[in-house]
């Protein structure tokens, strides 16, 4: 009886471990499989061209590997080479670039996008901010229209013809 309490016991104790899945992983009986984002590529190996290679000099940086900020510089703005080399159209791209109209090019036009940009962010301005001035050192002055005075005016600018906003707004001066 007591053997078969003692292996009973065995059995279901193997059968609890076994749905347990810390016990799995340290007993060897789950798989690991790599992490595939953790993969890396490597390049293939190649033979160098010149088989008289110099040896390196100790403590000198690595001419393969490069800083991630200048890789995608290259890669963004080509590589070094690239910016000194200056090649002459052929007729078609030089008839193409003269009907495109390159030789009107604005040398300001840098300067004028800046300028439109700063100026777009200003009335890309949050309404909230507009509303309670966060941030603002002054404040615009608030103009009282005069009523009497700006139909005068509206009524002067139907007869004459004008649009309705021609002329100056009336306001009440303090």
């Amino acid at each position: 009886m007591n053997r078969l309490a003692l292996l009973s016991l065995i059995t279901v104790g193997f059968t609890a471990l076994s749905a347990c899945e810390s016990a799995q992983e340290q007993l060897g009986l789950n798989k690991t499989v790599p992490d595939e984002f953790k993969v890396v590529k490597r390049a293939p190996l190649e033979l160098p061209p010149q088989y008289t290679l110099r040896p390196p000099r100790p403590g000198a940086p690595r001419p393969q590997e490069q800083e991630p900020v200048e890789e995608a510089r290259k890669a963004v703005f080509g590589g070094e080479d690239a910016s000194n080399q200056q090649t002459l159209p052929t007729t078609a791209e030089g008839s193409l670039l003269q009907q495109a109209g390159v030789s009107n090019i604005d040398p300001g036009i840098r300067q004028r996008v800046d300028q439109e940009s700063a100026e777009m962010v200003d009335e890309n301005e949050p309404v909230i901010d507009k509303l309670i001035n966060l941030g603002r050192d002054t404040q615009p002055p608030a103009k009282v229209l005069d009523a009497s005075k700006e139909a005068e005016r509206l009524q002067k600018n139907q007869e004459e013809g004008k649009p309705v906003t021609a002329g100056e707004t009336p306001s009440v001066e303090n």
